[in-house]
């Protein structure tokens, strides 16, 4: 689905990642953890296309990122959900219309399964309501159903839980883990260890971890 070899990203001339060699199998389940500042959200943006590695080669289902013209990036991202920690709405639009924004500018229409959507993330009865409206859960939980309206292949979630309390992160870690159990290829970045070891008792999963530039595969018992 996903592979870096010796993949590189510098800022000017300050490298930040250096020799990146991994990959991200269909249906698996990462997390990418790391300090602060180390390149979590960096690299989420490699695996999407956004940034282009300085150095080496992202290849990107099948596709070497540095090939991609603007249509093969655009189809691309509709392949990669996408789940921020400081989700962005538009606040004069409900959050129905908010999370079906992607389907608008792709030009497709909402299907019957919008509803199910909705209540899979605890939403139904708040499809009306405005983003102001919503508890800091609420608007984490419908990023989530935003990510997943174009039924991606792979869901990249930077800090989903960073702005929630811990039973909502619990919550929502469940909702990442459903859906990887149905078939949905799920990598989250974190600093949240507690989180790691969670999802750790109940599905198979590979951490990564970012120390002083370079990826490796977190041995530690977390």
């Amino acid at each position: 689905m996903i592979q870096l070899e010796a993949a590189s990203y510098r800022y000017d001339d300050t490298p930040l990642l250096s020799d990146m060699s991994f990959g991200i199998a269909p249906g698996s389940f990462h997390f990418l953890t790391g300090p602060s500042g180390a390149g979590k959200s960096t690299l989420l943006k490699l695996l999407y296309a956004e940034l282009l590695p300085t150095s080496g080669q992202v290849t990107l289902f099948g596709q070497p990122a540095h090939g991609m013209d603007r249509d093969q990036v655009a189809l691309l991202r509709r392949r990669v959900g996408l789940v921020h920690q400081d989700c962005a709405f538009l606040d004069h639009l409900t959050i129905s219309q908010n999370i079906c924004l992607p389907l608008t500018v792709s030009g497709k229409s909402v299907t019957d399964d919008f509803a199910e959507l909705l209540a899979w993330v605890g939403l139904g009865h708040r499809a009306d309501a405005f983003p102001p409206e919503l508890s800091g859960g609420e608007r984490q939980r419908a990023a989530l159903a935003r990510a997943l309206i174009m039924a991606p292949e792979l869901v990249l979630a930077d800090e989903p839980t960073g702005n929630v309390d811990w039973e909502m992160s619990q919550r929502i870690m469940t909702l990442l883990l459903e859906l990887n159990k149905m078939g949905t290829t799920v990598l989250i970045a974190t600093h949240d260890l507690n989180l790691i070891r969670t999802a750790k008792s109940q599905v198979s999963t590979r951490v990564l971890r970012i120390k002083d530039g370079h990826v490796q595969l977190a041995e530690v018992d977390l």
